[in-house]
């Protein structure tokens, strides 16, 4: 793979390309995709910011009904609930914030957020969940998810709940859900940590190969020479050489390996086929 930086009349080329996107005269959403990864390929946009980018762009084609938690799903709470029955449903799931429903699952009657409950538990303020309730917003399945994340931010909400034509509950969003679209997974401290196979054997004598494997971790498993030092994972590597994303089906061989994309989407490579070639 050639280090070498690519020329200042290639980056001015580029440039050019994407002024010219910018000004108003792009033909399509993806004649603009395809050049801000044109951009990464040549090492001016890193793969996550292209990531969060591509993720921006395209979250205005996509509704709530696309991310929502289903029904069935839902950590709801009875509004006639006690306190410590509510403690351990929260306890349990380790949510934050909680729907509230009347008799009729359908009813949702307010947001319950877990810090309210536990400083009504050490203020002794009653046993009744009805008086530490928040307002509920509730929303269609249909809204676009960057008009619903405006509404977050001004109405400063933080979970909606969302209703079907008819009226009833077909589930739930929250802020996070919506910025995972755009940032990736997010993470935290009650989410089971999981370590993925990065790398599995095949009985043909292939590989397997996470598209997120570090490149240390690809060079000490097959003793490669792979360099550390422009690229962190296997899938950036690759993205790189190919000078595109590519496809499903598309090989490239590199220093004795034949690499041939396996899956991906639209915005990321997520996993290779490896076969070691016979010098």
């Amino acid at each position: 793979m050639s280090e070498d930086p690519p020329s200042s009349n290639s980056h001015r080329s580029w440039f050019g390309r994407l002024t010219h996107a910018l000004s108003g005269e792009v033909s399509s959403r993806e004649e603009l995709i395809d050049e801000l990864r044109l951009a990464q390929a040549n090492g001016l946009l890193s793969n996550h910011t292209l990531t969060m980018i591509e993720g921006a762009i395209k979250v205005t084609d996509l509704t709530v009904g696309d991310i929502m938690v289903p029904r069935s799903e839902m950590v709801s709470i009875a509004a006639d609930a006690s306190l410590s029955s509510v403690l351990e449903i929260v306890i349990e799931s380790g949510h934050s914030r909680f729907p509230v429903h009347g008799t009729d699952r359908d009813e949702i009657v307010g947001i319950l957020l877990a810090k309210d409950m536990l400083r009504c538990f050490a203020e002794n303020g009653g046993d009744d969940i009805r008086t530490l309730l928040r307002p509920v917003a509730l929303i269609p399945e249909a809204k676009r998810l960057n008009i619903l994340l405006k509404e977050f931010r001004l109405a400063h909400h933080h979970m909606a709940v969302v209703v079907d034509e008819y009226g009833g509950v077909a589930g739930l969003v929250t802020i996070e859900d919506v910025l995972e679209q755009i940032v990736g997974d997010i993470d935290d401290e009650h989410d089971e940590e999981e370590t993925p196979n990065l790398i599995l054997p095949q009985l043909d004598g292939r590989f397997l190969v996470n598209a997120l494997t570090p490149i240390e971790s690809f060079n000490d498993r097959f003793e490669s020479r792979f360099s550390v030092e422009d690229y962190d994972t296997i899938g950036a590597m690759i993205t790189a050489e190919f000078g595109h994303l590519p496809q499903p089906g598309e090989e490239i061989q590199l220093d004795g390996f034949l690499f041939r994309v396996s899956k991906g989407d639209s915005r990321r490579l997520q996993q290779l086929v490896v076969r070691i070639q016979e010098a």
